[in-house]
């Protein structure tokens, strides 16, 4: 490190910046993460991280960019059989949970939506509003936000005991394998009778 703080040349510092904060507010949440937990991973002064994202706030906004568009998440669930939904869903969220192009901010959010009001809107927005309502719409059965409502407990829920609570044999199972036994009550919470 230079002097101030800054490595030398354009050596993707911002980038690093971006990528210790997403691991620290994934690991921990947004109250334990702090600027200079974020800088030492980083390997840089806790100044840089303040001068690219000029507080904690702005930083933990930054780690919830998501590279992906929601719309085309939700485009390609829809392709293939209606009857077969339920289960791509199932793939498709661990898809992007485990290798997705954005892992890192989604168990940004799901760590810290239990404790910061922002991060539980924005978990809420992106979940309910841009994928599971428009699948609910899709599907083309009565009441979709109380589908879309019950499709979120099942997703954050398996999320939550997957990522978080590490329970196995959910922590270790495959896609495929959790498919099928997922994907069934997804796929009543989206064109079965809710009674």
């Amino acid at each position: 490190m230079s002097p101030g703080g800054r490595r030398a040349g354009d050596s993707g510092t911002r980038t690093a910046i971006l990528l210790a904060a997403q691991q620290a507010f994934g690991d921990q949440g947004y109250g334990p993460t702090s600027v200079r937990a974020v800088a030492r991973a980083a390997g840089v002064d806790p100044s840089l991280v303040l001068h690219f994202f000029g507080s904690k706030d702005g930083l933990f906004e930054a780690a919830l960019e998501l590279p992906m568009d929601p719309a085309v998440v939700v485009a390609g669930l829809l392709q293939g059989d209606p009857e077969d939904l339920g289960e791509r869903a199932v793939r498709g969220f661990l898809g992007v949970w485990d290798t997705g192009p954005a892992p890192g901010t989604m168990l940004t959010l799901l760590r810290s939506a239990v404790s910061h009001p922002d991060s539980a809107d924005r978990l809420r927005a992106l979940l309910l509003r841009a994928i599971l309502l428009p699948l609910a719409v899709a599907a083309g059965r009565e009441d979709p936000e109380r589908r879309a409502a019950l499709l979120a407990s099942q997703i954050a829920g398996l999320a939550l005991a997957r990522y978080v609570l590490r329970l196995e044999p959910l922590a270790s199972a495959t896609p495929d394998e959790l498919a099928p036994l997922i994907g069934p009550t997804l796929q009543r919470y989206l064109t079965g009778e809710l009674g």
